[in-house]
């Protein structure tokens, strides 16, 4: 038998999530660059990576801030409807929590 080293093949989607990880962890572009040239990758190659988890990054943030503003607009809106209700109680926390997150949401999907 031969006694050859088998070469592992990384496939793209790997080295997006390496290099997301890499991101997560802090680092800036510059050193996961790095990093990814320490691996082996040429670059090409790096530039698609960066622009892929780039895409992807972008996507998630707009998805969350979406979902602030839904839920700010919900929670927002039920504390208005229960206020409005007149059920001897003042919903302030709910209104407040509601407009905060709604225009967080807001503000982070520019």
């Amino acid at each position: 038998m031969e006694d050859t080293p088998k070469i592992q093949e990384v496939t793209i989607e790997e080295v997006n999530n390496y290099t997301k990880n890499l991101f997560l962890r802090g680092k800036s572009t510059n050193e996961v660059t790095a990093e990814l040239r320490a691996r082996g990758l040429d670059e090409q190659t790096i530039q698609t990576v960066l622009s892929n988890v780039e895409i992807r990054v972008i996507e998630a943030k707009k998805e969350k801030a979406n979902k602030d503003m839904l839920y700010g607009a919900l929670w927002c809106l039920g504390g208005v409807a229960l206020t409005a209700a007149n059920i001897g109680y003042l919903f302030w926390g709910a209104i407040v929590f509601g407009a905060i997150r709604f225009f967080r949401g807001v503000l982070n999907s520019r």
